[in-house]
């Protein structure tokens, strides 16, 4: 239990380093299913590359952030090499529940999108149950187990959607419980002996390949996207050259300060008889900043409410995005007492990053 608590302690770790960086997922994001197979050993008492055991299985997950993930792994195990045969077609099964850590991403940083080869680190417990086919030869066995493993992974797709993998893994048998069998053949089964411990006269040794298909995710993608940690930056510098020029030009007749406002991307300021709030990337929450400039809104007029994305997603989602932008900023307005005749949202709003929600005053 010690390793296990470490190794949790050391994903925590890496996820929080990461999940910083990159564009915040819904519930379902992020998520993959994935088949594999390949063949297994006992680690101990047999021959290399001999008395091999075929196993298929099936592998569901989630990824977090670019560094830690879970994943729920099912392995059946087909052949009786090199114990006495059970009588059934799958001679034994191990369902393991894993914490995933992406060791690329984890020194290497994550870039926007996986790289093209990675090496995946898997650890955790499980529950392992040996069939029979009658009592004749043996009762059935249920064993607590544990899997380690690393996956050397290849991305590949157009959006990086596709990854094949080769994992070779160990998986230890301990804990619960399992009646002697009646017949004393020591390689009857591997986990016949109870072992509170890892032992490697308890392990079974593992090679096999697999296939994972990442299914599509709420930004359009397959994979994490970084988020724009200098848009804020931007808009805040903005402001400062907008607030500096209408200081400067108070005094002077509102056509100059118009045209002096055009020449500046002013996209968080009061102009005329506009406001225009910016939101970060993919998100409809207004922030503090964009508060402030629509408490200057006055109560009880009648203003319209239009809502735009960028182009980057589907259209469909930014469609709905620049919804919710407007209906953010109208519910914001409404509680101050003031008159929302309209708040749509229009998608997307030519070639650039157009994040936007604009009142008009009437």
């Amino acid at each position: 239990m010690k390793k296990l608590l470490i190794m949790l302690a050391a994903v925590t770790i890496a996820g929080s380093v990461v999940a910083q960086t990159v564009k915040e997922s819904k519930s379902f994001d992020n998520v993959y299913l994935g088949i594999n197979g390949g063949v297994a050993t006992k680690a101990t008492g047999v021959k290399w590359l001999d008395n091999l055991n075929p196993d298929f299985g099936l592998r569901i997950g989630r990824w977090f952030t670019p560094v830690f993930g879970l994943a729920v792994d099912g392995t059946a195990y087909l052949s009786n090499k090199p114990f006495v045969s059970t009588g059934t077609f799958i001679r034994a099964t191990n369902v393991s529940l894993l914490g995933t850590v992406n060791f690329t991403n984890w020194f290497g940083d994550y870039k926007g999108e996986p790289r093209c080869f990675e090496v995946i680190g898997l650890y955790g417990l499980g529950w392992g149950h040996l069939f029979r086919s009658n009592e004749t030869y043996y009762n059935p066995v249920n064993k607590m187990t544990s899997k380690a493993g690393l996956d050397f992974a290849f991305n590949f797709g157009v959006q990086r959607e596709w990854q094949f993998y080769i994992e070779p893994s160990f998986s230890w048998a301990f804990l619960g419980s399992s009646k002697q069998p009646l017949m004393q053949d020591t390689h009857l089964l591997a986990w016949s002996v109870d072992q509170p411990r890892y032992d490697i006269n308890n392990t079974i040794f593992q090679l096999n390949g697999g296939f994972i298909y990442k299914f599509g995710n709420s930004n359009g993608t397959h994979n994490f996207q970084l988020a724009n940690a200098t848009d804020m930056s931007e808009v805040n510098r903005l402001n400062g050259i907008i607030n500096d020029l209408r200081a400067e030009l108070a005094q002077k007749p509102k056509e100059v300060v118009k045209e002096v406002v055009k020449e500046v991307p002013a996209k968080t300021e009061v102009v005329d008889n506009m406001v225009v709030v910016k939101f970060e990337k993919g998100k409809s929450i207004i922030t503090r900043e964009q508060m402030a400039l629509l408490n200057k809104v006055p109560q009880g007029v009648h203003v319209r409410v239009v809502g735009t994305a960028s182009p980057e997603g589907n259209a469909g989602f930014n469609r709905q995005l620049s919804q919710d932008r407007a209906d953010a900023v109208a519910a914001y307005l409404r509680d101050r007492g003031v008159k929302v005749d309209e708040a749509v949202g229009q998608g997307v709003e030519g070639n650039t990053s157009n994040r936007l929600a604009i009142v008009y005053l009437k």
